[in-house]
């Protein structure tokens, strides 16, 4: 994002009001405010309950990588996510045809390919685990996998590589060897890490507190993630592994996901990537769609990004099961701007809430930003 008191002031002007529309991506440009959506929230959808797909009903839907990125720009968005599993084969090779193919659409619709999600954890042999996996040689792999990820995401041009290690944590006490599984997981960063340096990528593990895995998962926390990626870069040296946020993770194990980033700022931890959607406190990944939960926390949060001077991308990860995936990613990026406009009302006003908050006094807080909220 670019803010200087110039952009500020034409809040109150061009940008007063809710914005959508023309007025929502003119903002969006005027703030340099980068927004992307996961191919998977232009895909089809299943769960337990309907594992057939909630689009079956619909004869002309087309469930392509090709399909859902023209999905993604007609929604107005201007960047999109993949999961690496897109380009392989069926041998678990990368497909050159796919990747052209990806990239000519790419071209063809204006839309900027941001970060790419290794997924070691749908094919089943990873149901134990992906670089964690007790069976060395499927750790083997799924490190093999990891580092081929990183080629397809050079190769596709993404700026970032991330890893959430979905199927790597435990569901019983005494599974596994808590420091034996960490210590895998950090041994796999570094390679995926150094691989990643070669080729001008960032790299970054996301955390979330558990499912699928019911105990917990191994990087159950963005504290957690943190600490890892400092290990990898004392080894790696720099500072290239960071931490890819998730907004409705952070809900999950019930930190507030604003204060996140400036504990992440304190400690020398960039963030690589932002997953924006809803889940409600103390819930599972809902990833609903962004700006349907509570206001005040999504405005602190984005005042967060707006003051630790966050740069990236913010890429809708959502699943509307039952809403049509055009209108969903076109909602989210609507009721997320007019959220980050709110953030920068505050941030323009910062002084008072200073003010307010030296004093003490917890309702100077509110008053001084009650009306932003609600109005702003």
């Amino acid at each position: 994002m670019r803010v200087t008191g110039e952009k500020l002031a034409k809040l109150t002007t061009e940008y007063a009001g809710y914005l959508e529309g023309d007025r929502l991506d003119a903002f969006f440009r005027e703030f340099e405010i980068k927004f992307a959506a996961g191919h998977w929230a232009a895909g089809e959808f299943y769960d337990r309950f309907n594992p057939l797909g909630y689009n079956r009903h619909r004869p002309d839907f087309r469930d392509t990588v090709v399909d859902q990125i023209a999905r993604v720009a007609k929604a107005g968005i201007e960047g999109i996510e993949f999961h690496d599993t897109l380009f392989l084969d069926g041998n678990g090779n990368i497909d050159d045809a796919k990747i052209a193919e990806v990239k000519d659409a790419l071209a063809h619709y204006k839309v900027t390919p941001t970060n790419m999600n290794i997924n070691v954890w749908t094919n089943s042999i990873y149901r134990m685990g992906g670089i964690t996996n007790p069976d060395p040689a499927i750790r083997k792999r799924a490190l093999e996998q990891c580092l081929q990820a990183v080629e397809i995401a050079q190769r596709v041009g993404c700026q970032s590589v991330s890893l959430w290690p979905g199927s790597d944590g435990w569901d019983y006490n005494f599974e596994v060897n808590y420091g034996q599984q960490l210590d895998w997981f950090i041994e796999g960063c570094v390679e995926i890490n150094k691989k990643a340096m070669a080729v001008g990528l960032k790299f970054g593990t996301e955390a979330k507190l558990k499912e699928p895995r019911e105990g917990n998962m191994v990087i159950a926390t963005t504290a957690k993630a943190a600490l890892v990626a400092k290990e990898v870069n004392a080894i790696c040296g720099g500072s290239n592994m960071g931490v890819a946020i998730d907004y409705g993770h952070e809900q999950m194990y019930g930190d507030e996901p604003a204060a996140q980033l400036y504990m992440l700022k304190r400690f020398g931890i960039p963030i690589t990537n932002f997953h924006v959607n809803t889940a409600k406190y103390h819930s599972n990944d809902e990833d609903r769609v962004t700006g349907t939960g509570d206001i005040w926390k999504l405005v602190d949060f984005c005042y967060a990004a707006i003051d630790t001077g966050y740069d990236g991308w913010f890429g809708e990860d959502q699943f509307t099961y039952r809403m049509e995936q055009v209108k969903a990613m076109r909602l989210s990026k609507e009721l997320f701007g007019n959220a980050m406009k709110k953030a920068l009302l505050i941030y323009a006003r910062r002084e008072e809430l200073e003010k307010a908050r030296s004093s003490g006094d917890q309702g100077a807080v509110l008053d001084a930003v009650k009306c932003i909220i609600f109005t702003g």
